[in-house]
This record gives structure tokens, C-alpha cells and sequence, in this order.
């Protein structure tokens, strides 16, 4: 642990916070001293929820240390019991409270309370947030399923969706519309809007759909282990992932179902794309080690980018990072440190950014496109929109996020280049109002005549052949002007041919 203006992760009982607030009937009391108590600002301002997180804190303050701060727990355990009367709770200590080493499971276990309790052992101070949400989740699992009779028709658990992540809520949504195509019942969702009832249920399910190896893996190997479960190993986050994710599906069920692909339209819209826009562009790609891992596979595969560099913050993925950077020919960036993963995205100055909330401030500072593509996310990331990362609708989504930076991009750039022109000029009023109509002398069309033979000539200045080719790569509405712009500068420098460096020279002229 160390502090830090950012974090990629808070401490391990922020996971389990996580876990907690997705879920129904459970609750959480939490031995903490007064500063640590932030989940209401955690869950009901950043991810707008409507309910304040199912939490009891101890409170404990520094007088408190010479007395009896076992006894504060015992009474805070007693007092969320009456007040909320959930199925199960889990109890744990923040990393301040561990110094202390009350033993909060210890303690709840001899209360005698009329439910399940769950003790947390969370290392604070060697782990982190997915870790804690990880860990909680299976101990859930561990104490609450049961083995049962599989169900009559093949269903599945969707396992590893939590409060605060990055479009769970949509991502299940989505998922279980397609498992709902191919036949399948899904039996539980967990933890994300599961009750401990519904978790004794999980040993029903014929196998398990694991969404999000960071906050659920654990649990899947342990069903898979106990109740002969089998897990997906393929997120289904872009169009190719998604196909690779039916197969894997039908494989495990049997189903033969009928998929409607029609609503996807991510593949068609990026190869209609300008190719001159947007492929070949660089990507720096950071985040989650899941979301990386299918964003570098999209980015490269189905947009036609440049993956330019690659890395994540959970070392838990470090070696399928490491591997797959390999693959791509680059070396992983593993770092939790954001002025490290800064100092990369300065070093390689990538056309685009797919991050996290962090790499969003570090691409406006550098002047970079960022797309935010992994927790940890900020409240514009929490949208009232239906706005999946998984499936088709996801992989249509995500089309539409990463390649509004980049076209935005673009339309900042021309209206430096061309600033001085009437239309653009800051003097201008809005174009609808008619405010900036040019006077007749200004008056000329929008696209020079277009060549007789090899060089095209303009007054006294000659465009060569390859100048003008690349001439012709820039948009139609704009190609005219980028014309005018160039000879004027080839005039103020004297000179009788412009050539395509000179077309680069007057472009990085018109944009300063």
C-alpha cells in the first residue's frame, strides 16, 4: 500500500464493498475508524444508485483505541442485525482496523446471530480491490451453495458481475438475452442482484458463464470443482469474441439454436470507415487485464489500429498480458503507478488512448483521444442509456466509443488548419444564421478544376504529381480550401512547385 494522488485499485474491502452492494439480503459490517467510511459517496454518487450500500461501520476514533474496540464491533454487528434483518452478513476490518487485529470473524461467530456470518480475511496491505471482491465473493459461495439436482432444462450461473464495475448492469443484460436465444435458462446471477437464497442455488446449474475473471474466477473453479460445473473462458467483449462465445456455449449445452445477427453492425461500419481516418492509427491500451486482453484483439482485428502499446494494473493478469503483448510484438507495461503508465503514453505518442479514467486526464493534458474502455470509471461512465461493453449490442457500442474521439479529433484539427478562412475564423457567427456570409470578393468554389495532365498548374504555381494524390485523400468538403491554403504558402516562400513535403510544411503551418 502507498498513497497516491490516483489509485487503479483501493484496498481489499472496497472489493468486498463491491460485492456487498450488488447484492440483495446481504449486509456488511465492516470494522473501520471514522475516514474510512466513504461507500456512500462510492456507490450513490459515482454509480448513481438509488439505495445506500448495505454497510454498518464500528467508527471507532482514537480515544476508542485504550478501551474496548472488540466490544464497539460486537455492538455494531447486533445493531445492523435488528435494524436490517438480512439472510446472511459479512464481516471484515478496513486496513486501518487490521493494525488493530480484533479478529471481527472470531468475534461475530460467537454472537450467535440467527443467520449465516461470513469472515473476511483480506490482507490489506498485500492485496488489492479485485482481489477483495474476488475473494468475498467465493467465501459466499463456499458458505452458502449447496449441491442440488441440476435443473430439468440446461441452464448456467452468470458469475462475476459487482457493483461499481464497468457496465455490468448492461453487460448482463445483454448476455442473458443471448443465452435466452440459444435456449438457455439462467439459473443465477451472482453476486450482481443475487440474494444468499439464491446463491444456495447455484449448484442447480448445468455450468457456468464467468463474465469477469477478476471479481469471479475464483468462485468458477470452485463450482467447477464442487458441483462438476464447467466455466466459459472466453469474454464475449467485441463481434469475434462474441462468435468465439457461442460456440463455447453451444459446445457446453448442446444447444443449436439460431443466433439473429442483424443488430450488429460494428463489422460492416468499420470497414466502411475512411481508411485515411482512422486505420493504422496507434493505440496505447490500458486497464483491467480482461478488458485489455479483448480490446487489443477489437482494436487490431476488427478496427484495423496499430496496437502501439500494451499493459494493466492487476498483476493478477501480468502473465496473459505479458503473453499477449508478446504476440503483438511489444513488451507489457504492468504498473499501478499512473505517472509510469504517463511517461509510456508520453514516450510513444500514440494517435489514441483505450483506458481507464486515468489515462482520460493523462490524454487531454497530452492532447491525446481517449476512449475509457475499463474500470476504475468515473460517474459519465455509469450512463442512464442501455450501453453494453458485451455481445453485438456491446460490439456496436464500443464502435461507437472509440471512434467518436478520433472523427472529434479530426474536425479540432481542421478548424485550426483552416482558421483564417471566413468559415471557420473565431469572428464568424453560426453558419444557420447566415452571420458570416463572405463578401463577393471573397466568393470562390469549393474545389479547384481538376487536372488536365500529369501536373496541374494554379497561376504560376505547379502541383507535382504525388502532391497532388495526396491532395485528393483529403475530404471533398475541405479539399479546395487545403488547396488554396498550400499555394498561398508556396507564394509567401517563393516557391514555382509544390511538392508533398511542401503539402506537409503549409499543414503543420495553417495548424499551429
Amino acid at each position: 500500500m502507498k498513497l497516491t494522488v490516483w489509485t487503479y485499485e483501493g484496498p481489499p474491502h472496497v472489493g468486498a464493498m463491491r460485492v456487498a452492494t450488488g447484492m440483495k439480503g446481504l449486509h456488511y459490517v465492516l470494522h473501520a475508524p471514522q475516514g474510512d467510511t466513504y461507500a456512500d459517496l462510492l456507490f450513490t454518487m459515482i454509480e448513481r444508485r438509488d439505495h445506500r450500500p448495505p454497510v454498518t461501520y464500528t467508527t471507532f476514533q482514537a480515544r476508542d483505541l485504550g478501551s474496548d474496540t472488540a466490544g464497539l464491533f460486537k455492538k455494531a454487528c447486533q445493531d445492523a442485525y435488528d435494524r436490517f434483518q438480512p439472510e446472511a452478513i459479512i464481516v471484515g476490518a478496513s486496513c486501518t482496523a487490521e493494525l488493530i487485529q480484533d479478529d471481527p470473524g472470531g468475534l461475530a461467530e460467537t454472537m450467535g446471530l440467527p443467520v449465516p456470518v461470513i469472515p473476511l480475511e483480506l490482507p490489506s496491505y498485500q492485496r488489492k480491490e479485485n482481489f477483495g471482491a474476488d475473494e468475498t465473493f467465493l467465501q459466499i459461495v463456499r458458505h452458502l451453495a449447496k449441491p442440488m439436482p441440476k435443473t430439468e432444462r440446461v441452464s448456467c450461473n452468470i458469475i462475476g458481475p459487482t457493483a461499481l464495475g464497468f457496465r455490468h448492469r448492461d453487460d448482463v443484460q445483454e448476455i442473458t438475452n443471448l443465452l435466452y436465444e440459444l435456449g438457455i435458462e439462467v439459473n443465477v446471477t451472482a453476486p450482481m442482484g443475487a440474494t444468499p437464497t439464491g446463491i444456495a442455488r447455484m449448484g442447480q446449474a448445468h455450468f457456468n458463464v464467468l463474465l469477469y475473471p477478476e471479481t469471479g474466477e475464483q468462485a468458477a473453479r470452485y463450482c467447477e470443482k464442487t458441483f462438476d460445473q464447467p466455466y466459459t473462458k472466453v469474454i464475449p467483449i467485441g463481434a469475434g469474441a462474441t462468435h468465439d462465445f457461442i460456440a463455447e456455449i453451444r459446445a457446453l449445452s448442446g444447444s443449436k439454436a439460431e443466433i439473429d445477427t442483424d443488430r450488429l453492425r460494428q463489422s460492416w461500419w468499420s470497414r466502411s470507415v475512411d481508411s485515411t481516418y482512422l486505420t493504422g492509427k496507434r493505440v496505447f491500451i490500458f486497464g483491467d487485464g480482461t478488458h485489455v486482453q479483448t480490446a487489443a484483439r477489437i482494436a487490431r482485428d476488427e478496427m484495423g489500429f496499430e496496437v502501439a502499446g500494451i499493459g494493466c494494473y492487476n498483476r493478477e493478469f501480468a502473465r496473459p498480458v505479458r503473453a499477449l503483448a508478446k504476440e503483438y510484438g511489444l513488451e507489457a507495461l504492468i504498473t499501478d503507478d499512473y505517472l509510469e503508465v504517463e511517461r509510456a503514453i508520453e514516450e510513444l505518442q500514440p494517435e489514441m488512448i483505450l483506458g481507464t479514467q486515468m489515462e482520460r486526464h493523462i490524454g487531454k493534458r497530452l492532447g491525446i483521444p481517449c476512449a475509457v474502455i475499463s474500470a476504475p470509471v468515473h460517474v459519465q461512465d455509469f450512463p442512464a442509456r442501455y450501453s453494453p461493453q458485451m455481445g453485438f449490442e456491446g460490439a456496436n457500442v464500443i464502435f461507437d466509443t472509440w471512434i467518436h474521439p478520433l472523427v472529434m479529433g479530426l474536425e479540432e484539427h481542421l478548424l485550426h488548419m483552416f482558421r483564417e478562412d471566413f468559415e471557420f475564423n473565431d469572428a464568424a457567427g453560426p453558419s444557420h444564421h447566415g452571420g458570416h456570409a463572405p463578401k463577393p470578393a471573397e466568393a470562390h468554389s469549393n474545389e479547384a478544376p481538376a487536372p488536365q495532365t500529369q501536373t496541374a498548374q494554379s497561376g504560376e504555381v505547379i502541383w507535382l504529381d504525388q502532391a497532388e494524390r495526396e491532395l485528393k485523400k483529403i475530404p471533398f468538403f475541405v479539399r479546395g480550401k487545403a488547396r488554396r491554403n498550400t499555394e498561398s504558402f508556396a507564394a509567401e516562400k517563393g516557391l514555382h512547385e509544390i511538392s508533398i513535403d511542401t503539402l506537409y510544411e503549409a499543414k503543420a503551418h495553417f495548424a499551429r
